[in-house]
């Protein structure tokens, strides 16, 4: 099992390659704060995307040919020709016309000189493992700074929206799933110490990860620190300080939080009795399960249900 892939799964991320965009020369447009996350990858040309850091500052990027910026949590940006223009605001409608038909946004003045591929990023909200939200507010990865697998697939976004075909809009939504996981690996190799102390951490360290997995593959299992441990061949002291330390919790918080999201999802899509979906992520007393989801997402499983058909629910963190 591979716990990157798991873990998007489970939250439901999924690609769409929302726009194109076109721009000469003195250009300047800015969006509204989203609840998913965008992505740019650029074609051709250069670029700055201001938003919003980790600190609440401004943070702009230079974006060249090849580059590609992420805002996991979907900040407020503005993109332009320059750091210092005063961008206008995007007419969103105007823009989903353009999305419909296929043709890019076009900007500024005179020929095309720089072309970005913008795509945006659903997930699941009754999901509270989402790993985009672990990610900085802005992730930059350059152009031959990651695996030449990033820069690749830039290529190929390249081509299709220099010379747009029948299927190109069903090639970029793949293409744009690929990107996202090749920018985590790149983010991950680059800033190993940022990742850890949250979920994140788990993938650079194997001891964490191999219990992870086991937790995982099989959530039903009366798991206990100790039992997970034997598995792994070490001592119960060691896995807790490794796991502790790569994500900020404990094995057993871990799992609860785990099996909360897989039980989230089941009374949300399925009829299943809540007796069958407690058994289902290792709770043999209805009780036991009741007390527990309770607690972790702030309203009883059967209220839960009713409640996540009604609205969207978000997720507790």
């Amino acid at each position: 099992m591979d716990l990157l892939d798991d873990a998007l799964a489970l939250a439901g991320v999924r690609g769409t390659a929302a726009l194109r965009i076109e721009a000469g020369r003195g250009w300047g447009i800015t969006w509204a704060r989203n609840a998913d996350a965008v992505l740019y990858a650029v074609a051709a040309g250069n670029a700055w995307v201001t938003a919003e850091g980790a600190d609440g500052e401004p943070l702009s990027v230079d974006l060249g040919p090849g580059d590609v910026v992420l805002l996991p949590t979907g900040v407020a940006h503005s993109i332009a020709d320059d750091a210092h223009r005063t961008p206008r605001p995007c007419d969103t409608a105007a823009t989903d016309d353009l999305r419909r038909v296929g043709e890019p946004l076009r900007l500024g003045a005179g020929e095309s000189r720089t072309r970005l591929l913008g795509a945006s990023y659903r997930h699941d909200r009754v999901v509270s493992l989402h790993v985009l939200n672990l990610l900085p507010p802005v992730v930059h990865i350059r152009a031959n700074r990651a695996d030449g697998a990033l820069d690749d697939t830039v290529r190929m976004i390249t081509r299709e929206t220099a010379s747009p075909r029948p299927g190109t809009q069903v090639v970029l939504d793949r293409l744009v799933d690929i990107v996202l996981v090749q920018v985590l690996r790149g983010w991950l190799d680059s800033n190993p110490g940022l990742s850890r102390g949250s979920w994140i951490g788990a993938l650079a360290d194997p001891l964490v990860s191999d219990a992870m997995v086991r937790m995982h593959e099989r959530p039903a299992r009366p798991w206990t620190t100790e039992r997970l441990a034997q598995e792994l061949a070490v001592s119960r002291s060691t896995l807790t300080r490794r796991f502790q330390d790569a994500t900020g919790q404990n094995p057993a918080e871990y799992l609860t939080r785990w099996r909360m999201d897989l039980a989230a999802r089941q009374l949300r899509d399925t009829d299943t009795g809540i007796d069958t979906v407690a058994r289902s992520v290792g709770y043999t007393s209805v009780h036991a399960f009741n007390r527990a989801f309770h607690r972790t997402r702030g309203l009883p499983p059967a209220r839960f249900r009713t409640t996540s058909r009604e609205t969207p629910v978000a997720a507790a963190t």
